[in-house]
């Protein structure tokens, strides 16, 4: 039984053969014009593959037979196939009959123009440009479909307060109105002096140290001695006065004549006392030594407020201005900021490192910033008033020009001059070529630049090529 099957299988298989052979035939031998497209067929080889693109037409591409990750072939593109960055809708799209082709241009974006259609050394068709692609207003159109690619975004011009940070060293200082000397301005002798060195902390009337000197004795007893006489008036005629001037004079602490008027005695010794609080920066006073007139035996500076010497770059010195606030961070004391303000601006810079020194007065009730100390200044620029702006990515800056691209709408982006101005937290201001609400191009603005100046290239040579 199994035999017989197997015989009718074969026959049935070769009835169907001889079926198929013979429609096939009659087929091909009614129709003349359908022979010949087969001989067609055969005769031209398909042609060959130029490279492999992803089979959902994404922006993926190989030189050799590929797949994708779930094993899809990539679609072989032949030479000569339509190649093109467009969308399909605008590629397949029909040409207005009522327009007029200006020039073909190259398929790749070369500066290639022809008056005639031509094919590139790839076999691509060369692409027509029509009347009023080209405007003469010097805008530049892009299709949606690019503009989506591409990613441009725009955004409107407003106005802002823009706020710069110029950071620069500096070092603490401390302020020259705030620093007192000791000198005698008669010759003297200390006979005493107290327990204060250099680096000690005084405070105003603290005794320092006690001198004799005998041009301030004898200015005590003639002092005294109009005090206690009746034919000069006492201290308030002008003998008095006069003899009370003697003592200013030589520089006696007012407490020490205070002492004299309420004891009617000559001391020995004149107790010197501290006129100010601050640090002493020296000590040369040393128990019996002799000091001649203008001997500095004591210097003591007031800490309570120091300056910051700021060196700020001969770039940024246009920026800074009197007045502006300016925070102040010590190393020492990472975490602490002093806050001041800017007071002055020297008249020089320093040519070997090209800076200009700034001055700013800082509060130091803590005493925590020391003379000479290293600290680090971030000074706020710019005006309070708000300024037309646009974000920095909008600039396209050739160093000698700085341009914006105007979105006109409709695909059509404008080119425009401008003149900046302050910059600061992404940012910068525009004093001229913008108007308020203006949209410019903030992102692909390079692709659109190099655009426009694809098609100003291509327009020269059309020009050049027509009669």
């Amino acid at each position: 039984m199994k035999r017989s099957v197997l015989i009718a299988i074969a026959a049935a298989s070769i009835g169907a053969a001889a079926v198929a052979g013979v429609a096939s035939r009659s087929f091909i031998l009614s129709s003349a014009d359908s022979r010949h497209a087969h001989v067609v067929a055969q005769a031209e080889p398909p042609a060959a593959a130029i490279y492999y693109q992803d089979p959902d037409g994404k922006p993926f591409y190989s030189l050799t037979p590929k797949k994708t990750p779930e094993g899809r072939d990539y679609r072989a593109v032949p030479r000569g196939a339509d190649i093109s960055f467009d969308d399909p809708g605008e590629v397949a799209a029909a040409p207005p009959a009522d327009r007029k082709i200006k020039y073909y241009r190259n398929p790749m974006g070369l500066p290639d123009v022809s008056p005639t259609p031509r094919k590139d050394s790839m076999g691509m068709d060369y692409i027509p440009v029509y009347e009023g692609e080209d405007s003469d207003d010097g805008s530049v159109k892009l299709s949606p479909g690019k503009i989506q690619r591409t990613g441009v975004k725009s955004e409107p011009a407003t106005r802002r307060v823009i706020r710069t940070a110029i950071r620069a060293p500096g070092t603490i200082q401390l302020d020259e109105r705030r620093v007192s000397v000791i000198a005698m301005r008669a010759e003297s002798y200390v006979q005493k002096v107290a327990d204060v060195t250099t680096g000690t902390h005084v405070v105003k009337g603290q005794p320092l140290m006690e001198i004799y000197s005998p041009a301030v004795s004898s200015a005590a007893a003639e002092y005294i001695s109009t005090l206690n006489s009746k034919v000069t008036g006492g201290g308030e005629g002008p003998y008095g006065k006069g003899s009370r001037q003697r003592l200013m004079n030589l520089d006696v602490p007012e407490a020490a004549i205070v002492a004299i008027e309420k004891s009617r005695n000559v001391p020995i010794g004149i107790e010197w006392t501290s006129p100010r609080d601050g640090i002493v920066l020296e000590r040369n006073a040393i128990e019996g030594m002799r000091a001649q007139p203008g001997d500095v035996l004591f210097r003591i500076a007031d800490h309570s407020l120091v300056w910051a010497i700021v060196d700020v770059a001969e770039r940024d010195l246009g920026s800074v201005a009197v007045g502006q606030r300016t925070i102040v961070r010590a190393r020492s004391f990472p975490g602490r900021e002093f806050s001041g303000k800017i007071n002055v601006i020297y008249p020089q810079i320093t040519k070997e490192t090209r800076t200009a020194r700034v001055r700013v007065e800082l509060a130091n009730p803590d005493l925590l910033l020391i003379h000479d100390m290293y600290v680090d200044a971030e000074i706020e620029t710019g005006s309070a008033e708000p300024v037309l702006a646009i974000p920095e990515s909008a600039v396209l800056d050739s160093g000698g020009r700085q341009a914006v691209l105007v979105d006109k709408g409709e695909g059509r982006f404008e080119p425009r001059a401008v003149k900046l101005g302050h910059r600061g937290e992404g940012y910068v201001e525009v004093r001229e070529g913008l108007a308020e609400a203006d949209p410019v191009v903030t992102s692909a603005n390079f692709l659109i630049d190099a655009e426009s100046n694809l098609k100003a290239a291509l327009k020269g040579f059309a020009e050049g090529t027509q009669p």
